[in-house]
């Protein structure tokens, strides 16, 4: 029994590639992120204070709840912790009931009232 065995060098070439895009594609991206960020979403505060406590207690939410996002935001004069992005009460008390078991010092956040 005979078994060839072939190798085959190549040599790679270093080239550019260059991706033509719609400028609508963009724009519509654009339009997407802006619509999604001023939707109203119930929020879970799990902490607040200077920044560097805001930045500590990110962290361990997010060792803590590795799937919601989390948020640090400045609402003078402190800044504060946030989790999740909930559609619906249902869903948002839900998941509270289930942070405020680690962070019993937890606030559900109701959605601002939209000024369109």
């Amino acid at each position: 029994m005979v078994t060839a065995l072939g190798v085959t060098f190549s040599q790679a070439q270093n080239g550019q590639i260059n991706i033509q895009q719609d400028q609508k594609i963009s724009e519509l991206l654009r339009v997407y992120k802006s619509a999604n960020e001023n939707l109203d979403y119930y929020r879970i505060q799990v902490g607040f204070g200077s920044l560097e406590k805001a930045e500590r207690i990110k962290s361990e939410v997010e060792v803590d709840f590795p799937l919601m996002p989390s948020k640090i935001d400045f609402d003078r004069p402190t800044y504060r912790v946030r989790i999740g992005r909930f559609k619906t009460r249902l869903e948002a008390e839900r998941k509270f009931n289930e942070v405020r078991q680690k962070y019993p010092d937890a606030m559900l956040l109701k959605p601002k009232k939209s000024t369109k």
